[in-house]
Order: structure tokens, then sequence, then C-alpha cells
């Protein structure tokens, strides 16, 4: 005997999202919050692995600090020409990418 199912009184017509950019346009802000919080975490990682390492004299670790904080400043600058391109694409296509019409 099969049994029907019917979700969509639990969780509503698929309406919110009706083309992948509306999608892609909600989460990115999300996105580029959690960047930031992940470089400032790197850095902070870094920097501590750096002034422990340099304080007592292990190379291993001030090697450690230094690749954590380059790491981080270069994810910072792909997140913000990211940012950018897309702030750019948005004033020649007059497309609002970041804003959801939600």
């Amino acid at each position: 005997m099969l049994y029907a199912v019917n979700i969509g009184k639990e969780f509503g017509p698929a309406t919110n999202f009706p083309t992948v950019g509306s999608l892609i346009s909600t989460i990115l802000p999300t996105v580029y919050i959690l960047a930031g919080l992940l470089l400032f975490g790197l850095l902070l990682f870094g920097g501590f692995g750096l002034i422990m390492g340099a304080g007592g004299g292990d190379a291993q670790k001030t090697g450690q600090g230094k690749k954590a904080i380059t790491t981080a400043v270069v994810g910072f600058l792909i997140i913000f020409l990211s940012y950018w391109i897309i702030q750019l694409i948005e004033v020649i296509t007059g497309v609002d990418i970041l804003k959801s019409g939600l």
C-alpha cells in the first residue's frame, strides 16, 4: 500500500527562490560575513602563533604564524576582489545581485 504525503502544507511552495540568481543573491551576503569572521580568526591565530614562536625562539611556530597570516591576507584579497567585481557587475547591468528581493 502506498501512502501519499503532502509536503506543501509543511514546507510551502518553492516560490521563495524562483531563480538560481535569487538564491545566490540571498546567500552571498552571509558568505561574505562568514569569510570576514574566518579572516579575523586566522589573523588572531597567526598573530598568536607568531608572537609565541618569536618569544620562545621556535622557528617552526613562527613560520606557521606567518603562513596563517599570509593565507588570511590572500583570502581577504580574494574576497574583497570578488565583492568589488560583483559591485561592478551590478553597476554595469543594473541588476541587484547582493540585495535580495524577498
